[in-house]
């Protein structure tokens, strides 16, 4: 359990990073690929075979099977909304990653 001061801490973090930037288009990209519920069954297939891929134990073939579904798919991002709607998606994922590795490298937590 948080203690109060890491709590308000933590809620001041959450509210900076909604205000920021890559959040911001990510909520507004996901706004609008809800409107198409097609596309947007499409595109979350697309999302759930990709971190199916991203976290499989088989390392050697990664590239191989990111090269399939990309050829798979290969049309999905052909369209505007959808290719907007992951380039937002992934720009906000690789700023939770770069928030958790400095949080873990600041931290001594072996």
């Amino acid at each position: 359990m948080l203690d109060n001061q890491v709590q308000d801490a933590t809620m001041e973090f959450v509210g900076a990073l909604k205000r920021s930037v890559a959040y911001r288009e990510y909520e507004a990209q996901l706004a609008k690929i809800k409107r198409e519920p097609g596309l947007y069954g499409k595109v979350n297939e697309f999302r759930e075979k990709n971190f199916l891929i991203q976290n499989s134990e088989d390392a050697e073939k990664l590239q191989e099977r990111m090269d399939e579904l990309d050829r798979e798919y290969e049309e999905l991002r052909t369209i505007p909304l959808a290719e907007d709607f992951l380039k937002a998606e992934a720009s906000f994922c690789r700023m939770m990653q770069d928030i958790n590795m400095q949080i873990v490298m600041e931290l001594d937590f072996q």
